[in-house]
């Protein structure tokens, strides 16, 4: 499913990249954020929502790798960010789209504000369709689903394509096949 995933997700513009361990996926995260220009001035940082993907990790020592990462997030620091990182909970083959549990400020911060949105996913996460993803949410556990299919577009002024107005102008998808260790 992840080639019909990745399909999908390229159509609309994201960007899908495919690593065999954590380890490996954290390198491509850190040069890019490098590569991107996060440093540690004003507005060229960026945001890491805790996860399950940080587990184990120190944060102190990815901090010192790419100066400018933050952990501790904010409205202002994440309008003010280049990215912001977060996990998602499922990938929907069908249509390119990520699910995730955005009841936590946190997530809808650094998913929405940055300029790039970096969304780390378990390639064991990804479901057919919309009705896969529905018999796995429980409305009562979460009060905020988010459903995202690529960067922000929007048409609605005179019918001229525009990305980037009301969201990310990038969605980075990051899927990672070992998420443990």
């Amino acid at each position: 499913m992840y080639d019909k995933f990745k399909s999908r997700a390229e159509a609309v513009g994201a960007e899908v990249h495919r690593f065999r361990t954590k380890s490996d996926a954290k390198e491509f995260i850190l040069s890019f954020l490098s590569k991107e220009g996060v440093a540690d001035k004003e507005r060229a940082s960026a945001l890491w929502s805790d996860s399950g993907f940080l587990k184990g990790e120190d944060k102190e020592s990815l901090c010192k790798r790419v100066p400018g990462l933050k952990f501790d997030i904010s409205r202002q620091l994440a309008a003010d960010s280049i990215a912001g990182i977060s996990e998602m909970s499922y990938a929907l083959a069908d249509t390119g789209s990520l699910v995730s549990d955005q009841t936590s400020i946190n997530e809808r911060l650094v998913s929405t504000l940055p300029p790039i949105h970096i969304a780390i996913v378990s390639t064991a996460s990804i479901l057919e369709d919309k009705t896969a993803v529905f018999k796995k949410l429980r409305p009562e556990n979460s009060s905020y689903i988010a459903f995202i299919t690529g960067p922000s577009r929007t048409a609605d002024i005179e019918r001229v394509l525009t990305i980037g107005v009301h969201g990310p102008k990038r969605l980075v998808i990051v899927f990672v096949d070992e998420m443990e260790g």
